[in-house]
């Protein structure tokens, strides 16, 4: 039986004061529910020190460079993640793809790496509002999983979770629909049952990472292959993060 996830992706925002704050509450106050897991992707200057009040919630790091050490600078490896408790990584994020250039090959390195250190994976994915126009979405998105996911062993892979980003409803003005977001979700899953199995494919959780509140969580979280969400700018408060966990 596949999880309920509840993550937030604090993106840069906070400070570390408003991190530990935030941090602590949901630890103490967000609802325990058996079925769903919670994570918070926080800002990775705060993550040690975030690593001390973890308890219900599970500690992700937004990024990563796959690598051990190295003259890479301004980048963060694996194994300071490690040192920080951390046990989730975001790869794949529309906001990373697009602003620094990730690529589908670059993005199966991050993937490879993260797995060889036994770090889960939440992997981003999503088509661009030229492909949704074009009606290319459901072939956009499949390439993405299958030049940077689907390469895993079964192993590995029931160590990842997904969360479909359309990216052609940030910011534009237009929103995904119910319909919209089931198909791609039921898509995603039947992809996974044909790469690997059926029950493989039944103990995957995906998560929608559009624009997810209070008022249209209960509506989102109602389709059959939406296991959750991936939260950003409504998990900066507690009160609108509550209230859409509440519905799952």
């Amino acid at each position: 039986m596949r999880k309920k996830i509840l993550a937030a992706n604090w993106k840069m925002n906070l400070n570390l004061e408003e991190s530990k704050a935030l941090f602590k509450k949901f630890n103490q106050d967000l609802p325990d529910q058996n079925s769903l897991d919670y994570i918070v992707f926080a800002p990775s200057i705060f993550l040690h020190e975030l690593s001390k009040e973890t308890d219900k919630i599970a500690l992700g790091a937004q990024n990563f460079y796959p690598a051990e050490k190295g003259a890479f600078t301004g980048e963060i490896s694996v194994f300071q993640l490690l040192d920080a408790h951390v046990t989730h990584v975001l790869i794949g994020h529309s906001e990373r793809r697009m602003y620094f250039n990730e690529s589908n090959i670059f993005l199966k390195e991050k993937v490879n790496y993260a797995r060889q250190n036994e770090l889960k994976i939440m992997f981003c994915c999503g088509e661009s509002l030229e492909a949704r126009d074009n009606n290319q979405h459901l072939e956009f998105v499949k390439s993405q999983l299958e030049e940077s996911l689907f390469h895993l062993s079964e192993q590995d892979f029931l160590n990842c979770s997904i969360a479909y980003e359309p990216i052609w409803a940030i910011g534009t003005g237009r929103t995904a629909n119910e319909n919209q977001i089931e198909e791609m979700h039921h898509a995603i899953r039947s992809w996974i049952e044909e790469k690997y199995s059926k029950s493989v494919a039944e103990s995957t959780s995906i998560l929608y990472g559009g624009s997810c509140n209070g008022s249209n969580a209960e509506s989102i979280f109602s389709c059959p292959n939406v296991d959750g969400g991936l939260i950003g700018g409504a998990s900066l408060k507690f009160e609108s993060f509550v209230e859409i966990a509440i519905h799952l």
